[in-house]
């Protein structure tokens, strides 16, 4: 029996790519750089802003202290822009609301900057109580380590086996094993079938909704 469900949040439950692409484009511009193809950044996320950034930077810009210098600045760009183009994937609402009147617990575990999870999650998802909402937070390493997850079946005070992490990249699958979790592969999000199969992914879904008749609790 299922009782929680840990989702990633970019490429899962939000359609950010074109506010992180546009964020992104806006430092490449801002500095003389090339900008990149929204398609690019399917790629390039998923590792945490920080790792974003230094993929978004020609390969000799990469010093550590211009990372941080563009790191800062993309952080506050976004956090005003987050909002701009993102989405709830269709069917996303529903599929959580169902799940929460089945009485399973939801969380989101996300590479992205902490303090930016709370306020997306209050305006996409109103009627959603998350159980818990992590982001990366300074010195707890990002995913695919899995401190992320467990520190989310602490607040839920279930098991690893009573739990089911949905994400949509090779980092999502990789993250979910570590902590012993299985993991549903999201075929909505940034990346393709083959990468979530090569990482093992105990279900591939295509839309949201079968969500609910893979947890029939």
């Amino acid at each position: 029996m299922i009782k929680l469900v840990i989702f990633d949040l970019d490429g899962t439950l939000l359609n950010s790519l074109e506010d992180l692409a546009d964020s992104c484009n806006y430092l490449m511009r801002k500095y003389g750089f090339p900008e990149h193809p929204l398609d690019s950044y399917r790629y390039f996320v998923g590792d945490g802003i920080h790792k974003l950034v230094e993929r978004i930077l020609p390969e000799d810009k990469r010093q550590a202290d211009f990372v941080e210098q563009v790191f800062q600045e993309m952080v506050a760009y976004y956090d005003v822009h987050k909002e701009d183009k993102t989405i709830p994937y269709a069917g996303m609402v529903e599929t959580l609301e169902t799940l929460q009147e089945r009485g399973v617990m939801l969380a989101v575990a996300s590479n992205k900057v902490n303090k930016a999870m709370m306020p997306l999650m209050e305006h996409y998802f109103p009627t959603i109580k998350f159980t818990a909402v992590i982001g990366q937070r300074e010195g707890i390493p990002v995913k695919p380590h899995p401190q992320i997850v467990f520190d989310i079946l602490k607040i839920a005070g279930v098991g690893a086996e009573e739990s089911l992490y949905v994400g949509d990249t090779g980092v999502d699958m990789d993250t979910a094993h570590r902590a012993g979790l299985k993991a549903a592969g999201a075929l909505w999000g940034y990346r393709d079938r083959q990468e979530l199969t090569e990482h093992q992914a105990e279900y591939i879904i295509a839309q949201p909704d079968e969500l609910k008749g893979l947890i029939r609790n």
